[in-house]
């Protein structure tokens, strides 16, 4: 699939401090790609030269195959964590300012913000300041100034925070529609369940690294650790235990209305068909599933292992 964005090898010193050091990423038009890590890691210095607010000591940035040069910061739209809104200036005024600055002229500016503001039911807030909405509300404003001007990749900075759930699904819908309608969207966020319902790929960084990157499902496959989830109802759970005494097994409830002993059990060289055969001579099996690590289970194991 091609590339709408190539990071290659880009370091970021500040003074002493290094910030990423020789970081390569690509990321595929039309994907969702999601750029994880702790604070500090290096994800913001890497969003701020996507953004040409600053520029890589070494290494080169493409966008859509060219060298990322200043007319392109119109085919980019940031919504940074730190929201940017001027307080004062009513919702309307400054949408229509913040279009203009994108390239957009005054009648495309307010065709496009009625379209978003009748869409996500908030044109009653035009004449509003900024300092008179809550924290989402304002997110919203923040939202469609981010988008209006159909940018070919969006760069989301946390964009759930400071939203009740209702609204985070809209947005999140939002998201996905804009997917769909064919824009490329970096996704930076700690909600990894987020992560889970919204990416096609990943990358983590951590201390100005990168550790990982890849398909989200091929990430995930790589740290399965041939660990099945299994219930079985039994009369005997002592001789159930016997019989797996050269697996490695733990016991994680026992329902003694049905007599259901659940366990989580690795195969280690074992292969899950011999698992079965032990199982079944126990007791009827309910249920049998491998268990694949979850984003939130990787991120862990990856960031504590450095």
């Amino acid at each position: 699939m091609e590339n709408i964005l190539e990071v290659h090898n880009v370091t970021k010193k500040y003074s002493e401090k290094v910030a990423l050091n020789g970081v390569s990423l690509n990321i595929a038009k039309g994907s969702i790609f999601g750029l994880l890590g702790p604070n500090g890691a290096g994800k913001t210095s890497l969003i701020r030269i996507i953004n040409q607010i600053t520029y890589p000591d070494s290494g080169q940035v493409l966008l859509d195959g060219e060298k990322l040069s200043p007319h392109h910061v119109r085919h980019i739209g940031y919504m940074p964590e730190e929201r940017g809104l001027y307080k004062t200036m009513k919702v309307g005024e400054q949408a229509m300012y913040l279009a203009q600055l994108k390239g957009l002229s005054k009648a495309e500016a307010k065709k496009q913000l009625q379209y978003w503001f009748d869409k996500l039911e908030i044109s009653d807030w035009w004449n509003k300041k900024i300092q008179e909405l809550s924290k989402g509300m304002a997110q919203k404003i923040q939202f469609v100034v981010t988008v209006l001007h159909q940018p070919k990749l969006l760069i989301f900075d946390e964009p759930f925070s400071g939203f009740d759930p209702v609204n985070a699904n809209i947005i999140k819908d939002e998201i996905l529609e804009l997917k769909q309608k064919g824009s490329t969207i970096i996704f930076s966020t700690h909600r990894m369940e987020s992560v889970e319902e919204l990416c096609d790929e990943i990358a983590l960084i951590h201390k100005s690294n990168k550790l990982l990157d890849g398909k989200l499902l091929d990430v995930k496959r790589a740290y399965r650790s041939n660990t099945y989830q299994v219930g079985i109802k039994t009369s005997q759970p002592d001789l159930l235990q016997a019989s797996l005494r050269d697996f490695d097994y733990k016991q994680t409830s026992f329902k003694s209305l049905d007599n259901e002993v659940q366990l989580n059990v690795s195969l280690g060289n074992f292969s899950t068909n011999e698992l079965m055969q032990r199982l079944v001579q126990h007791g009827e099996i309910t249920h049998f599933v491998e268990h694949i690590p979850s984003v939130n289970d990787i991120f862990i194991q990856t960031v504590s292992e450095k």
